[in-house]
Protein backbone atom coordinates (compact mmCIF):
# COMPACT_ATOMS: atom_id res chain seq x y z
CA UNK A 1 0.00 0.00 0.00
CA UNK A 2 1.53 3.22 -0.98
CA UNK A 3 0.01 7.03 -0.42
CA UNK A 4 0.91 10.34 -1.57
CA UNK A 5 3.01 12.49 1.20
CA UNK A 6 1.49 15.69 2.33
CA UNK A 7 4.20 17.81 3.67
CA UNK A 8 2.78 20.96 5.81
CA UNK A 9 4.32 23.53 6.67
CA UNK A 10 3.74 26.95 8.65
CA UNK A 11 5.09 29.18 5.54
CA UNK A 12 6.85 32.44 5.67
CA UNK A 13 7.09 34.99 3.31
CA UNK A 14 10.81 34.75 2.69
CA UNK A 15 11.22 33.43 -0.45
CA UNK A 16 14.11 31.04 1.24
CA UNK A 17 11.61 29.27 3.13
CA UNK A 18 9.41 27.45 0.67
CA UNK A 19 12.85 26.32 -1.20
CA UNK A 20 13.83 24.83 1.91
CA UNK A 21 10.69 22.63 1.85
CA UNK A 22 10.76 22.40 -1.83
CA UNK A 23 14.31 20.61 -1.19
CA UNK A 24 13.14 18.57 1.08
CA UNK A 25 10.09 17.46 -1.00
CA UNK A 26 12.22 16.94 -4.18
CA UNK A 27 14.71 14.58 -1.81
CA UNK A 28 11.91 12.71 0.05
CA UNK A 29 10.15 11.67 -3.02
CA UNK A 30 13.69 10.56 -4.71
CA UNK A 31 14.39 8.76 -1.31
CA UNK A 32 11.24 7.19 -0.68
CA UNK A 33 9.92 6.51 -4.64
CA UNK A 34 6.39 8.75 -3.86
CA UNK A 35 4.64 11.48 -4.42
CA UNK A 36 5.46 14.42 -2.54
CA UNK A 37 3.46 17.54 -2.06
CA UNK A 38 4.07 20.75 -0.10
CA UNK A 39 0.85 22.80 1.09
CA UNK A 40 1.34 25.63 4.06
CA UNK A 41 -1.23 26.58 7.01
CA UNK A 42 -1.12 29.80 7.28
CA UNK A 43 0.89 33.11 5.59
CA UNK A 44 1.12 31.73 2.20
CA UNK A 45 -0.17 28.56 -0.52
CA UNK A 46 -0.75 26.29 -1.46
CA UNK A 47 -2.93 25.64 1.22
CA UNK A 48 -4.18 22.02 2.72
CA UNK A 49 -7.49 22.32 0.85
CA UNK A 50 -5.67 23.51 -2.18
CA UNK A 51 -3.06 20.42 -1.94
CA UNK A 52 -6.14 18.46 -1.33
CA UNK A 53 -8.25 19.14 -4.46
CA UNK A 54 -5.50 17.06 -6.20
CA UNK A 55 -5.01 14.55 -3.66
CA UNK A 56 -7.64 11.41 -4.13
CA UNK A 57 -7.74 8.67 -1.89
CA UNK A 58 -5.37 7.61 1.39
CA UNK A 59 -2.59 10.27 2.14
CA UNK A 60 -0.13 10.84 4.32
CA UNK A 61 0.19 14.30 6.22
CA UNK A 62 3.64 14.87 7.92
CA UNK A 63 3.60 18.31 9.67
CA UNK A 64 7.15 20.02 9.09
CA UNK A 65 6.87 21.45 12.76
CA UNK A 66 9.63 21.12 15.24
CA UNK A 67 6.82 21.10 17.86
CA UNK A 68 3.27 19.98 18.73
CA UNK A 69 1.91 23.65 19.22
CA UNK A 70 -1.00 24.99 18.47
CA UNK A 71 -0.49 25.00 14.62
CA UNK A 72 0.05 20.79 14.50
CA UNK A 73 -2.54 19.95 17.53
CA UNK A 74 -5.34 22.51 16.23
CA UNK A 75 -5.13 24.45 13.01
CA UNK A 76 -3.97 21.49 11.05
CA UNK A 77 -7.12 18.84 12.20
CA UNK A 78 -9.53 21.88 11.40
CA UNK A 79 -7.90 22.34 8.25
CA UNK A 80 -8.37 18.65 7.23
CA UNK A 81 -11.44 18.75 8.85
CA UNK A 82 -13.38 21.67 6.39
CA UNK A 83 -11.61 20.49 3.09
CA UNK A 84 -13.80 17.35 4.00
CA UNK A 85 -10.30 15.03 4.34
CA UNK A 86 -10.82 14.02 8.14
CA UNK A 87 -11.27 10.54 6.84
CA UNK A 88 -8.70 9.54 4.52
CA UNK A 89 -5.60 11.51 5.80
CA UNK A 90 -3.51 10.48 8.11
CA UNK A 91 -1.59 13.17 10.51
CA UNK A 92 1.82 11.91 11.27
CA UNK A 93 3.61 12.93 14.56
CA UNK A 94 5.60 16.11 13.64
CA UNK A 95 9.47 15.99 12.73
CA UNK A 96 10.76 17.62 16.10
CA UNK A 97 12.13 15.79 18.53
CA UNK A 98 13.81 13.56 16.97
CA UNK A 99 17.67 12.57 17.15
CA UNK A 100 18.16 13.20 13.13
CA UNK A 101 16.92 17.10 14.04
CA UNK A 102 19.83 16.67 17.29
CA UNK A 103 22.42 15.46 14.09
CA UNK A 104 21.88 17.78 11.85
CA UNK A 105 21.97 20.95 14.23
CA UNK A 106 25.52 19.82 15.41
CA UNK A 107 26.30 19.68 11.74
CA UNK A 108 24.98 23.64 11.23
CA UNK A 109 27.16 23.92 14.40
CA UNK A 110 30.32 22.82 13.42
CA UNK A 111 30.07 24.30 9.83
CA UNK A 112 29.82 27.52 11.93
CA UNK A 113 32.82 27.13 13.69
CA UNK A 114 32.11 25.24 17.16
CA UNK A 115 34.27 23.00 18.65
CA UNK A 116 33.40 21.40 22.51
CA UNK A 117 34.43 24.29 24.00
CA UNK A 118 32.49 27.07 22.87
CA UNK A 119 28.97 27.98 24.65
CA UNK A 120 26.05 26.71 22.61
CA UNK A 121 23.05 28.70 22.91
CA UNK A 122 19.69 26.87 21.66
CA UNK A 123 17.09 29.48 20.04
CA UNK A 124 13.67 27.96 19.39
CA UNK A 125 11.03 30.16 17.95
CA UNK A 126 8.63 30.33 20.95
CA UNK A 127 5.16 29.36 21.95
CA UNK A 128 2.85 29.61 24.61
CA UNK A 129 1.75 25.59 24.03
CA UNK A 130 3.22 23.80 27.52
CA UNK A 131 3.45 20.98 25.07
CA UNK A 132 5.59 22.32 22.41
CA UNK A 133 7.63 23.88 25.19
CA UNK A 134 8.52 20.75 26.16
CA UNK A 135 9.24 18.70 22.88
CA UNK A 136 11.73 22.27 22.38
CA UNK A 137 13.00 20.81 26.02
CA UNK A 138 13.54 18.02 25.05
CA UNK A 139 14.76 18.92 21.51
CA UNK A 140 17.79 20.80 23.47
CA UNK A 141 18.57 17.59 25.43
CA UNK A 142 18.84 15.55 22.21
CA UNK A 143 21.43 18.59 21.02
CA UNK A 144 23.20 18.56 24.74
CA UNK A 145 23.85 15.13 24.44
CA UNK A 146 26.00 15.44 21.01
CA UNK A 147 27.20 18.72 22.17
CA UNK A 148 28.75 17.00 25.58
CA UNK A 149 26.65 19.67 28.07
CA UNK A 150 23.66 20.41 29.05
CA UNK A 151 21.43 23.51 27.16
CA UNK A 152 18.67 25.21 28.19
CA UNK A 153 16.72 26.39 25.54
CA UNK A 154 15.56 30.19 24.57
CA UNK A 155 13.51 31.46 22.37
CA UNK A 156 13.18 34.25 20.23
CA UNK A 157 9.56 35.46 20.88
CA UNK A 158 6.65 34.75 23.20
CA UNK A 159 8.48 32.24 25.89
CA UNK A 160 11.52 33.02 28.52
CA UNK A 161 13.84 33.10 28.93
CA UNK A 162 14.31 35.47 25.14
CA UNK A 163 17.69 34.65 23.20
CA UNK A 164 18.13 38.01 22.36
CA UNK A 165 18.64 38.06 26.72
CA UNK A 166 20.60 35.55 26.98
CA UNK A 167 22.92 36.69 24.42
CA UNK A 168 23.19 39.90 26.25
CA UNK A 169 25.52 38.92 28.61
CA UNK A 170 29.63 40.10 28.36
CA UNK A 171 30.37 36.27 27.43
CA UNK A 172 27.87 36.57 23.92
CA UNK A 173 31.14 37.84 21.53
CA UNK A 174 31.86 33.65 22.67
CA UNK A 175 28.22 32.22 22.03
CA UNK A 176 27.48 30.00 18.92
CA UNK A 177 23.81 30.05 18.30
CA UNK A 178 21.82 26.83 17.23
CA UNK A 179 19.09 27.57 16.13
CA UNK A 180 16.03 25.06 16.13
CA UNK A 181 14.91 26.56 12.85
CA UNK A 182 13.66 24.34 9.83
CA UNK A 183 13.96 27.09 7.12
CA UNK A 184 14.62 30.89 6.52
CA UNK A 185 12.89 33.86 7.44
CA UNK A 186 12.08 36.30 10.60
CA UNK A 187 13.35 34.48 13.45
CA UNK A 188 17.15 33.76 12.30
CA UNK A 189 16.83 37.34 10.65
CA UNK A 190 16.93 38.15 14.56
CA UNK A 191 19.25 35.70 15.64
CA UNK A 192 21.78 36.84 12.93
CA UNK A 193 21.88 40.38 14.61
CA UNK A 194 22.69 39.36 18.33
CA UNK A 195 25.60 40.10 19.26
CA UNK A 196 27.39 36.92 19.31
CA UNK A 197 30.20 35.01 17.65
CA UNK A 198 28.44 32.77 14.84
CA UNK A 199 25.19 32.12 14.40
CA UNK A 200 24.17 28.66 12.47
CA UNK A 201 22.60 28.18 9.52
CA UNK A 202 18.52 26.31 9.90
CA UNK A 203 18.04 22.94 9.72
CA UNK A 204 17.17 23.28 6.14
CA UNK A 205 17.19 20.37 3.79
CA UNK A 206 19.87 17.86 5.88
CA UNK A 207 19.82 14.41 4.69
CA UNK A 208 19.07 13.80 7.93
CA UNK A 209 15.62 15.75 7.21
CA UNK A 210 15.36 14.06 4.10
CA UNK A 211 15.41 10.11 6.78
CA UNK A 212 13.38 11.84 8.87
CA UNK A 213 10.76 12.67 6.89
CA UNK A 214 11.05 9.23 4.94
CA UNK A 215 10.44 7.36 8.28
CA UNK A 216 7.74 9.43 9.84
CA UNK A 217 5.84 9.12 6.06
CA UNK A 218 6.26 5.12 6.83
CA UNK A 219 4.92 5.26 10.30
CA UNK A 220 1.96 7.10 8.98
CA UNK A 221 2.03 4.21 6.18
CA UNK A 222 1.55 1.83 8.96
CA UNK A 223 -0.90 3.26 10.76
CA UNK A 224 -2.73 4.21 7.85
CA UNK A 225 -3.09 0.46 6.43
CA UNK A 226 -3.75 -0.23 10.75
CA UNK A 227 -6.54 1.65 10.52
CA UNK A 228 -8.05 0.72 7.26
CA UNK A 229 -7.69 -2.78 8.39
CA UNK A 230 -9.87 -2.39 11.64
CA UNK A 231 -12.48 -0.21 9.69
CA UNK A 232 -13.03 -3.35 7.42
CA UNK A 233 -13.28 -5.86 9.92
CA UNK A 234 -15.81 -3.78 12.11
CA UNK A 235 -17.68 -3.22 9.16
CA UNK A 236 -17.51 -7.08 8.62
CA UNK A 237 -18.09 -8.25 11.89
CA UNK A 238 -21.07 -5.79 11.90
CA UNK A 239 -22.72 -7.18 8.83
CA UNK A 240 -22.97 -10.73 9.88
Amino acid sequence: MTAPLLLAAHGTRDPAGPRVLDRIAAAVAERAGVAVHVAYVDVIGPTLADALRELDGPVVAVPAFLAAGYHVRTDLPAQLAAAGRSGDVTTTAPLGPAPELAAAMLDRLTAAGWHPAAEVVFAAAGSSDPRALADVRAAARLLGLRCGRALRPSYVSTATPLTAQVCAAPSAADQIIAPYLLAPGLFHRKLSGLPVRAVAEPIGAHPGVVDLVVRRYREGLADSFTARFSSAAARKSHSR
